[in-house]
């Protein structure tokens, strides 16, 4: 397994900007940024998620990217589960803070990754009243869509379902990029770490 500390250093990175001088870059503002122009370009909002908190964080793992390509729209484009940006988010915590195989008899060890998941949810029921996909796009666009018929995607599409699916997927990947750098200051508190 790598490292821990692979995983979440530097919180801050550099990133150049055209015409600009070098500036620093919070963890969550980068993973913002980031999973938010996936949705838009990309669209798949777990996958959007997860891609810009891995790009953020400078992890390469393509095996927890493409565990997320059905999870879009509440789960295969149904609307009828949690919202892929909050199952996308949990994937990232769970890769980083979840129980590994070695320990799978331990019913204590993913307790971990099941409080920060939770305090994710918990935060989209803050934010937008749910974690439901459907229930969320209701809240931001008056209604739903079946994405599986071609008039309602188009529909979708016209209502500005990028634009807010976005920045939910943004203040997702946002969210989570704070819980790990919480969870890690309090591992640099207590002294200890994951190897």
């Amino acid at each position: 397994m790598v490292c821990f500390e692979a995983y979440v250093f530097p919180f801050v990175r550099e990133r150049k900007e055209e015409g600009l001088e070098d500036k620093k870059v919070s963890l969550a503002e980068e993973a913002y940024q980031l999973a938010k122009e996936y949705e838009a370009t990309c669209t798949g909002c777990a996958q959007s998620v997860v891609a810009g908190l891995l790009d953020a964080l400078g992890i390469e793992e393509e095996g927890v990217f493409k565990a997320a390509s059905g999870l879009a729209d509440g789960i295969g484009l149904t609307g009828d589960g949690s919202c892929g940006a909050l199952t996308g988010g949990c994937m990232v915590l769970g890769l980083l803070f979840g129980r590994e195989r070695k320990d799978h008899r331990d019913m204590m060890k993913p307790m971990r990754s099941y409080l920060l998941c939770k305090e994710l949810h918990d935060h989209f029921v803050e934010t937008w009243g749910s974690s439901r996909c459907y229930d969320i796009q209701k809240r931001l666009m008056g209604r739903t869509y079946n994405m599986y018929d071609p008039r309602e995607l188009q529909e979708a599409f016209r209502s500005g379902m990028v634009e807010h699916c976005s920045e939910v997927v943004g203040r997702a990947a946002r969210r989570v990029a704070e819980l790990i750098e919480k969870e890690r200051s309090r591992e640099d508190s207590r002294g200890t770490g994951r190897d």
